[in-house]
């Protein structure tokens, strides 16, 4: 298959992007990443981004977008402004705690997330769903994300976070396997069991390529059977700056020939 592009979700240098957000951009696209994804609500407009995207080589490779703004009393708006933005994937983040307290929720969102898709679709947007821990936790006998992926169709991205997965003591690549054509943008994130050992937190301080994870297998599966698109990296730890963290996890990206 094509190379599969690398992107940023920009929460990983946000406080960068607080003090200088065009120059953050700029360091970003120097780097070698090809996209950036942008994370809660918007506080530039479309047209503001789009320019500052355009200026810098990057694009769009999606948005974490909140639960809050894919209801239907926001719904008009977000398909407008993403369609101006020139961003396809609407990424849904997160749930309230209030609405995932039982199997039976997870299935109403399933069922939510269906009909969005469906919703979003003629507009040429695309939803899905990132994990953090909780997903991989059993609920009622089932982990909510089988519950929840078992139960929507293949329009709804899987948007797998491989290190938030690996801390809730999910196996990542069992789960690429459990759901071909799923992971068509995937959360490269580090973690190490071995780091995180007394304080589970701390797996995630190693960098892409300094952890634990089966990164040569998780590779294989997005570029056979994943229906990948987007690679798209996070990192969460103080372990490093910012930038240079992220600028590591590409290095060492770029060094397993990605």
């Amino acid at each position: 298959m094509a190379r599969i592009p690398i992107g940023l979700q920009l929460f990983s240098v946000r406080h960068d992007l607080e003090r200088d957000f065009h120059g953050t951009l700029r360091a970003v696209a120097e780097m070698g990443y090809e996209g950036v994804e942008f994370f809660g609500a918007p506080a530039r407009s479309a047209s503001a981004l789009r320019a500052a995207l355009d200026a810098c080589g990057l694009r769009c490779c999606g948005w974490h977008t909140p639960f809050a703004l894919v209801q239907d009393d926001k719904l008009e708006e977000t398909i407008a402004f993403h369609r101006a933005l020139g961003n396809r994937y609407v990424i849904v983040p997160g749930i309230p705690p209030q609405l995932r307290t039982s199997r039976a929720d997870w299935l109403k969102l399933a069922d939510f997330f269906t009909k969005l898709a469906g919703k979003l679709e003629p507009h040429g947007l695309v939803t899905g769903y990132h994990n953090h821990h909780v997903e991989f936790q059993p609920l009622d006998g089932e982990q909510p994300w089988d519950t929840f992926f078992s139960n929507t169709p293949p329009s709804v991205v899987m948007q797998l976070d491989t290190g938030n997965a690996a801390y809730g003591g999910a196996d990542v690549v069992d789960i690429l396997r459990r759901y071909p054509g799923r992971a068509r943008t995937i959360h490269l994130k580090p973690y190490s069991r071995t780091a995180g050992k007394d304080d589970p937190r701390h797996g995630f301080r190693p960098v892409i390529g300094e952890d634990e994870l089966p990164w040569p297998e998780i590779f294989r599966l997005c570029e056979t059977a994943g229906g990948t698109e987007w690679y798209i990296v996070e990192y969460e730890s103080d372990a490093f700056p910012p930038l240079e963290a992220v600028r590591r996890c590409l290095a060492a990206l770029k060094a397993m020939g990605k």
